[in-house]
Formats: C-alpha cells, structure tokens, sequence
C-alpha cells in the first residue's frame, strides 16, 4: 500500500465533508443501508441523507469514530498527529481542540491499539531475547532491578519477528516464567543476560543461553541486543509525555509495543481502518 502524501491528508482535513466521504468510502458502505442507493447529499457535518429514499444516516455509526463528539476532519488531524508520536497537549493547540477532548481520543487510539495486539496475538517462537525494563519513578537512589517506585516491563522479542511486552509485579522466577510460557513456544532458543531468574527456563521445556554483560556484550548468537534496543525505542518516546500515570501506563507501553512491530508502515491509513473496524451497521437517524 503506498503511503498517502501530506497534500493529500492536507485535503482531507481541510474541509469535514472531504473527510467524512473519504471515511466513509475506506468503511465500504457508501451505500444507502435502506435502498442500496448511492445517490446522497451531506447535511451535516456527520451525516449525509440518500436522494433516492430520503432517509439520513451516520456514516461512521457503530465505529469508534462516533465515540467522541467531533468532526470527521480533526479526527483525520488528530490521527495524523498520533502517528507523527506528538503529544496530546502539542496536538490540541496545533488543531485548536481542548486538551481534555484531545487526550481522550488519543486514550481511545490507544484503548484500539491494545484490542489489535490483542486480536493478532501469536506465540513466538524460533529465537528469542527475553529481558526486563524499568519505567518511570524517581531518578534519583538504586537504578535497575532492586530500584523502587518504578514500572516493571517484561518483554520477549522473537528475531526476525516480532516483540511481545507485558507488566510484571517483580523479576521472581515464578514471574518471567509465568510470562515466558504463555508467549514462547515450547523448545524454542531463549537468550537472555546473566539474572538468576532466567536460570528455570530449562525446566519450562526451552534451550537457555545467557551473557554475562559484566564482560561481553556478545558472544556469536548470544546476545540481547534486539530486545534492549526496543528499550531504547519505547524510552525516547515516551519520555516526552513528561509523565505518565500508573493506570494509563499500559496502554503506553503497548502503543510501543504496536509501533516497533509495525515500523516501516503507513500508519495512519492503518489507524484509520483500525478505527473503522466494527460489525455495527449504519443506522437511520431517529
């Protein structure tokens, strides 16, 4: 799929008929749900009535797009925003929406991210890097495992493929096994660094090769150089939202999650369908 130009997204956010007929074209139902009509005029800014029937319908009923009250157009440039990872603050001055109204629909681009990781889910397998990340509280005192007040991420990336995360409560054994085997394929090659609490993967059923990062980084195929530059990835971008709560931090961190496994992709068309994703119909206006 080519990737749309900014001219062409300049188009569709200019005027919010532009938008929602577009919209409403990439759903695949610009059909009058009552006549199989394509005859229509648009008498508002979210609805459009068939010539042939006379009734009015919502095009984006039953998606996610008719969850909040605004138009099609700042739907388009919130989303096109959300793609470029601009912060819902820097986002709702640019298109001149309240912040409230733009972090909520930034929460349900998220909310929709998290229901996709969720639906495509698989098990990986082949070989992995498995390694822990420490997210958010206070800079100063321990750093690392030990260090309090911080969010604890596990995450399993599957070379060649794709990286998996998930919140954990501490780095037990019992903890990142309980992970492990409900995303790894039995017999798979599980790389990892030297943290005793990796030592039980050989009792789960998996080949276990670790590094001592004291000495070596490296050591021909032992190493976990993917999974922490994933790390890497999620931390630059999430540092800009200076903060973020406990609560929210999960559908964050699988946004990232969303986003490293689909590098390289048009997102924003991408988002768009994922928004339109529902089996609701179009209904008549009552």
């Amino acid at each position: 799929m080519d990737r749309m130009d900014f001219r062409e997204i300049g188009r569709l956010i200019s005027d919010d008929r532009i938008a929602l007929e577009y919209l409403w074209k990439r759903r695949g139902s610009a059909t009058c749900h009552f006549c199989d009509s394509s005859d229509f005029y648009f008498i508002g800014r979210n609805r459009v009535r068939c010539k042939e029937c006379r009734k009015d319908l919502w095009p984006l009923q039953g998606t996610r797009f008719s969850s909040l009250r605004i138009a099609p157009s700042q739907w388009l440039s919130l989303i096109k925003l959300f793609e470029l990872s601009v912060s819902a603050r820097k986002a709702s001055q640019d298109i001149h929406l309240s912040y409230k109204t733009t972090l909520r629909a930034y929460d349900i681009l998220r909310r929709v991210l998290v229901e996709e990781l969720a639906r495509t889910d698989a098990i990986l397998k082949g070989e992995l890097e498995a390694d822990e990340a420490y997210f958010g509280g206070k800079r100063k005192g321990k750093r690392g495992r030990g260090a309090g007040g911080k969010t604890i991420v596990f995450g399993i990336l599957e070379r060649g493929g794709k990286v998996s995360v998930s919140i954990v409560q501490d780095v037990s054994a019992e903890s990142l096994m309980t992970e492990t085997v409900k995303r790894v394929r039995r017999g798979s090659i599980v790389y990892t660094d030297k943290w005793r609490g990796y030592d039980s993967l050989v009792f789960c059923g998996y080949k276990h090769l670790n590094i001592d990062h004291r000495y070596k980084f490296k050591q021909g195929k032992v190493y976990i150089n993917g999974i922490e530059g994933f790390w890497a990835f999620a931390k630059e971008r999430l540092i800009k939202h200076h903060g973020i709560s406990r609560q929210k931090f999960l559908f964050y961190i699988k946004e990232m999650e969303w986003r490293y496994n689909h590098r390289g992709k048009d997102l924003f068309e991408y988002l768009i369908d994922l928004m339109l994703d529902e089996t609701a119909l179009v209904v008549e206006v009552t």
